[in-house]
């Protein structure tokens, strides 16, 4: 198998090169490294069946290294080009919507012209602040197509419409997974999701900050199961949507006091405003995924949080 991942270099994205390295597939890592770090790909550097190049997949894949790596027949297309988290998002608002529609665009083309399978990395994000609980793939979702994180929602909404036209009107085949939230080594301490950030607080001694009173809920799938997950659906053949994640339901209090626990710290917990249209309840039925593919995860959040914490130390031993 010959693949190719857009975002390579990112959190999940490195992740998912390692496991196809591992599996035997060739792999063309392409990311511009808006979000994603070289050092993420570190350990396949120098692998034969690894091949990085830097490439902005909103502009095509018009460099004459790009083509040349990609130039043999591909098998399959994983497209988790995107910047993901709230602060880089934010940040980068115009390149967040490039990369979900022009960078979709541009790998839904790679994929039809080698006969290859699309995979798109959509998000739970598509649900908004959710009113069904749990959420499932028949859900339209309750979003805000102007607010601070339209240009998240509003660029995977986008990248699922013309992941599906291309498969009506091409036959291209195409995949769609909604990823909820994951979180695993290799998180930046400061992207602004919710386990690095408490995670990087208390091994510094610094209050951990709950938006609002924490009881708003997140359901978090170790990394290593969601790209299990992704990869099974990558051979499936199923068309999707289809969620992947965890469907154990944790408050943002709970997990603000869980890792205060798995970290030996004595921060205090303080309240802040939460952000506009931070989500209520957050929370996957992964039905689909069970019946489909087997799948479901298998990390406990206890089990990953340590892990994550333990990489965590890592780097702040590194640092010192």
């Amino acid at each position: 198998m010959r693949a190719v991942v857009t975002g390579g270099a990112g959190f999940v994205g490195s992740r998912v090169c390692e496991a196809l390295v591992d599996s035997g597939a060739e792999v063309v890592c392409l990311d511009n490294l808006l979000t994603g770090a070289p050092g993420n790909v570190a350990g396949l550097r120098g692998h034969p069946a690894f091949r990085f190049e830097h490439c902005d997949v909103a502009e095509g894949f018009t460099s004459r290294a790009v083509r040349a790596a990609l130039r043999p027949d591909l098998d399959l297309v994983l497209h988790l080009a995107s910047p993901a988290s709230p602060v880089d998002y934010l940040e980068h608002p115009i390149e967040t919507l490039d990369a979900g529609s022009r960078g979709t665009r541009a790998a839904l083309d790679l994929a039809g012209e080698h006969g290859a399978r699309l995979v798109l990395a959509s998000t739970s994000e598509v649900y908004g602040d959710p009113q069904v609980h749990p959420q499932t793939e028949e859900y339209w979702g309750n979003v805000s197509s102007v607010g601070p994180r339209s240009v998240y929602d509003e660029s995977k909404r986008f990248g699922e419409a013309l992941t599906a036209g291309y498969r009506r009107a091409f036959g291209t085949d195409t995949g769609i997974v909604r990823i909820f939230n994951t979180y695993g080594p290799r998180m930046r301490a400061h992207d602004g999701r919710v386990v690095p950030t408490f995670v990087r607080q208390a091994l510094a001694g610094e209050p951990l900050t709950v938006a609002g009173d924490g009881s708003q809920t997140r359901s978090l799938c170790y990394v290593d199961d969601l790209v299990a997950g992704l990869l099974a659906f990558a051979h499936s053949g199923h068309p999707g949507p289809m969620n992947l994640g965890n469907p154990h339901e944790l408050t943002v209090a709970r997990i603000a006091e869980d890792v205060i626990r798995a970290t030996g710290s004595t921060s205090p917990v303080v309240q802040v405003e939460r952000p506009v249209d931070d989500p209520g309840k957050r929370c996957p039925d992964i039905t689909l995924a069970r019946a489909e593919l087997g799948w479901e995860p298998r990390i406990s959040w206890l089990d990953g949080l340590a892990r994550t914490v333990s990489w965590f130390r890592s780097r702040s031993r590194g640092a010192a």
